[in-house]
């Protein structure tokens, strides 16, 4: 399984983006792609993640109500559309997937098979 992010860039505070991560390659299971993100000195955090197979949705408590994880299985894309974005926002954002994963660790980047290349989001105060 090959993963590409892109969409990321710079951003005002209050301004909006929406990332992409494009699939492809083999896949089986019940697939799960979630988006992460990672500052400097930090570790790397759960932000959305969505199950393929029927769109169920999870997101960090930080992001609810502005940051909306959806997919489109005819493209084999999963997009994250981040509204009213804060400078706390900043970080790259990867997006990884999986197809063995219980709902339990869909927040746990350990337990993530594969992983896109990384879109950095500066967001300016």
């Amino acid at each position: 399984v090959q993963l590409q992010a892109s969409g990321g860039g710079p951003v005002e505070t209050g301004g909006s983006l929406r990332l992409s991560c494009a699939r492809s390659g083999r896949t089986f299971g019940r697939i799960v792609v979630a988006w992460f993100r990672q500052s400097p000195g930090k570790e790397r955090e759960f932000v959305a993640a969505v199950s393929l197979r029927d769109g169920t949705t999870d997101y960090a408590d930080s992001v609810k109500g502005r940051f909306t994880i959806s997919r489109d299985t005819t493209k084999n894309t999963v997009y994250l559309q981040m509204n009213n974005l804060k400078p706390e926002d900043t970080a790259v954002y990867y997006c990884a997937a999986d197809s063995t994963l219980i709902r339990s660790s869909w927040t746990m980047h350990t337990a993530y098979d594969y992983w896109g290349q990384g879109t950095q989001v500066t967001v300016s105060s």
